[in-house]
């Protein structure tokens, strides 16, 4: 499961990719459309800056901007950076692994076998989805 954080994280880089490219959203905008608390907010768009994903501008036309296309910022690098790696078990991350502690063997844990699949798909998923795959997708009907 996502964290809150990483949830309102996405949340708040897909609506600073309605904007545009080069238009900006105040923090207080982005928290009344996405309904984030303002200064949690605050933390999460500080992280996505120092990250490289957005910019903020002081001013009348201030406010913050992605710094790259909708279409080069994957949902899988977003949780990686808020949440870590993308894994139910320890000894299935790429860049946090760690044996289980209660398994003999990982080659003939059926546990790890099935988890494995469930992870190699979910990372498939998260790391060819855009931002703006996901604004394209909301237009879809249901």
């Amino acid at each position: 499961m996502i964290s809150q954080k990483a949830k309102y994280a996405l949340r708040a880089l897909v609506s600073l990719a309605r904007t545009g490219r080069g238009e900006t959203m105040m923090i207080g905008e982005i928290s009344k459309e996405q309904s984030i608390p303002k200064k949690f907010l605050e933390q999460i768009l500080l992280e996505l800056k120092r990250a490289g994903y957005v910019a903020s501008r002081r001013g009348r036309a201030g406010g913050y901007e992605l710094l790259m296309a909708p279409e080069r910022i994957m949902y899988g690098d977003v949780l990686r950076l808020i949440d870590g790696p993308i894994a139910p078990l320890p000894c299935l991350s790429k860049i946090a692994y760690r044996k289980c502690e209660d398994c003999r063997e990982e080659a003939s844990c059926e546990v790890r076998h099935v988890f494995e699949r469930v992870t190699l798909a979910t990372r498939e998923v998260l790391d060819q989805t855009s931002l703006a795959d996901s604004l394209r997708l909301e237009e879809l009907p249901v």
